[in-house]
């Protein structure tokens, strides 16, 4: 698992421990898992898709923002 927080300027959208995250980067198609390599990137319009501490996927739509990947922790800012 890993920490994985997805957030507006005025609201959580998520915030929590996850086993994945499926996005759109600026040069494709990624799945961030747990202990994934540091990344920042910014996000194309499309899906985030979350698999929660549970097994629960979690959609949410995208039109753009940015991803940052380090220490075991996922914030995707929107």
């Amino acid at each position: 698992m890993m920490k994985l927080t997805i957030a507006k300027v005025d609201e959580v959208l998520f915030k929590g421990m996850a086993a994945s995250l499926s996005c759109t980067g600026a040069l494709g198609d990624l799945t961030i898992l747990p202990h994934h390599a540091p990344l920042v990137t910014p996000l194309k319009k499309g899906e985030l898709k979350v698999v929660d501490s549970e097994g629960k996927e979690i959609r949410i739509a995208v039109t753009d923002g940015i991803l940052e990947v380090g220490g075991n922790e996922a914030t995707v800012i929107l």
